[in-house]
């Protein structure tokens, strides 16, 4: 199988780096994405930050460039707001899409819509020195980078619908500290065509359960079913 993997905000591809080593070991092909603007070593347009539609349509171009082969698209946190535009555009190139303690959003969300007030505060109090840069919170990794505040607020459009069902897999890292994700968690539980997997760990299931997170995603089928 084929992963593509968008990571949450302030991080790099370098994120998923464990998951993807564990999946290569199983055989499958796997590129893990650096969005617009977060790059550890790349130049930054600081006034002329990236937002979501940026970010949706980078992730859109590197699916489309490559062969037909069904892809697991995945995204962590807001990666999850990138990879439901993405699908909105491009579901004829997916088999599976795959929510990691991510936004799952409707027409009109935004992850300022979705998050919660922890996060709506850290944003704000992050982006004060210019109002377009969200600082990196307190304990990330050190290759993390600001994150432009554009893609946080800014709406999706979806409403493409979709040729085709993808199948879905939301995968919860438990109840957190100002997690936004409990209600999302139980709520899809219930909801037909979507399959929900819990790994405890808080919100950074990649860098704290690389192992469980790569067994899940191995274990997805190659298509919808």
């Amino acid at each position: 199988m084929k992963f593509v993997m968008v990571p949450g905000g302030w991080q790099g591809g370098w994120a998923f780096s464990s998951v993807a080593a564990e999946l290569q070991r199983e055989g499958h092909h796997v590129e893990a994405v650096t969005l617009s603007g977060l790059e550890p070593d790349g130049p930054v347009d600081v006034d002329r930050p990236p937002n979501l539609d940026t970010h949706i349509a980078q992730v859109a171009e590197i699916i489309d460039r490559g062969d037909t082969t069904p892809i697991a698209l995945c995204g962590h946190s807001y990666g999850g707001m990138v990879i439901a535009g993405v699908a909105d555009q491009l579901s004829h190139r997916l088999g599976q899409l795959v929510f990691i303690d991510a936004y799952v959003p409707d027409d009109g969300d935004s992850c300022w819509s979705l998050t919660s007030d922890t996060f709506r505060e850290l944003f704000i109090t992050g982006a004060r020195a210019d109002g377009r840069w969200v600082a990196v919170p307190e304990g990330l990794d050190p290759r993390a980078r600001p994150h432009p505040l554009a893609s946080f607020v800014q709406s999706i459009r979806l409403g493409n619908n979709p040729s085709r069902t993808l199948g879905r897999t939301f995968i919860s890292g438990g109840a957190w500290p100002g997690s936004p994700f409990v209600p999302l968690t139980e709520r899809l539980r219930n909801t037909p065509g979507w399959r929900v997997h819990e790994i405890p760990v808080g919100h950074n299931i990649a860098r704290r359960d690389p192992h469980s997170l790569a067994a899940v995603l191995h274990a997805l089928p190659p298509n919808p079913a």
